[in-house]
């Protein structure tokens, strides 16, 4: 495959993928919308999975046509440019309003997984039965917030639908068979954009003489969570306060989950890990989600200027992952920087703006 081509292929797979996960989302959101589940919910479920479906569909490709590299490669990128750069880019639009759940449940969840995740990659791969764990873990996740949401109050749930979305679920016989055809639609769009993505990626390394892995985390990381950016900043610019976050928190933990465990537990030897993986990027991933915590604590809110340092982190992230693949000269002096000044700066702001948070909540809390 020449240059030109594989770049058209790229180009094809990235649109079909694209318009796969938009209609699959759209269609399963609707479908969601008729059984009364809450708008939090349907982002870290519905919108989530569905927006992950990319990643998901990748991977598994990936590993099957023994690709694991890129597999293993796309969802940590994944995870990592979901917060930096989409959780960045939406915020920097508009402040995100935070829910107390995704507090006090999503997020530690999130960072457990991840936890889990890095220990299960210490040996070097994910093996078939961790995949079967992992995946285990996200039919439990799924079902126990299913159960929560049913447990609210119908009206309450169709009031916020109304505020969020301007409209009411839809009801009908005729609406749900349309939906059920654009989630079919979108899954066949997806399938067949996942196969074009991945064999692009991969004439493209070889190409460029760059490894598997870092078109894993770059390209074809960032090509896959393109569903999840455009949601989270369309639903930044409307103002639907839940569905943002909660997209992401709920794409990392679906990416984990199901795509990582999924895509090890149908592969013949489960998914391998580079070691460039084990030193950097999955301790990176970690870092970004912890460093979620206490940005999502404060004021329940990620603020624009939060949106800003994800973004330009992300684009650190990028420059570094560019310079090391090459080797260039610039390597050692940007990596002491980020090391020595940028992450001590960053650490530094987040918590004296935690502890201004504490004080303030503390103040509110004795004048009442």
């Amino acid at each position: 495959m020449d240059v030109l081509s594989a770049v058209l292929l790229l180009i094809v797979g990235l649109v079909m993928l694209t318009l796969g996960a938009e209609w699959l989302v759209r269609g399963a959101a609707k479908l969601a919308l008729a059984l009364g589940i809450s708008p939090l919910v349907i982002g870290l479920t519905v919108v989530a999975f569905g927006t992950s479906a990319p990643e998901l569909a990748v991977s598994i490709r990936s590993a099957l046509i023994g690709q694991a590299d890129i597999a293993m490669g796309n969802v940590v990128g994944s995870n990592i440019a979901n917060i930096l750069l989409i959780l960045g880019l939406s915020a920097s639009l508009a402040p995100l309003v935070v829910h107390q759940q995704l507090v006090r449940l999503d997020v530690p969840l999130m960072i457990l997984v991840s936890v889990v995740t890095a220990l299960f990659a210490l040996d070097g791969v994910v093996g078939r039965l961790e995949g079967i764990i992992l995946f285990a873990g996200i039919v439990t996740y799924t079902v126990f917030l299913t159960i929560k949401s049913r447990q609210e109050n119908e009206a309450t749930v169709i009031e916020e639908y109304e505020e969020e979305f301007g409209k009411e679920p839809p009801r009908g016989a005729l609406q749900i068979g349309l939906n059920l055809g654009l989630v079919a639609i979108g899954l066949v769009l997806l399938t067949f954009g996942s196969r074009l993505l991945v064999d692009a990626a991969v004439a493209l390394a070889r190409w460029l003489g760059v490894s598997e892995v870092v078109i894993g985390l770059t390209i074809v990381a960032v090509g896959t969570s393109l569903p999840e950016l455009a949601t989270s900043v369309m639903a930044a610019i409307r103002g639907e306060r839940d569905i943002a976050a909660g997209n992401v928190v709920g794409s990392n933990i679906f990416n984990l989950l199901s795509v990582l465990g999924l895509t090890a537990a149908v592969s013949p030897s489960g998914v391998s890990v580079a070691p460039s993986l084990l030193r950097f990027d999955i301790p990176f991933m970690l870092a970004v989600a912890v460093a979620c915590l206490p940005i999502f604590f404060t004021g329940n809110r990620i603020s624009r200027w939060e949106g800003v340092l994800f973004t330009g982190y992300y684009i650190g992230y990028t420059v570094y992952l560019v310079l090391n693949a090459t080797q260039h000269e610039l390597l050692p002096i940007f990596s002491s920087a980020m090391l020595w000044f940028v992450v001590p700066l960053t650490v530094l702001t987040i918590v004296v703006t935690l502890v201004q948070d504490l004080q303030a909540r503390r103040s509110l809390t004795q004048a009442g």
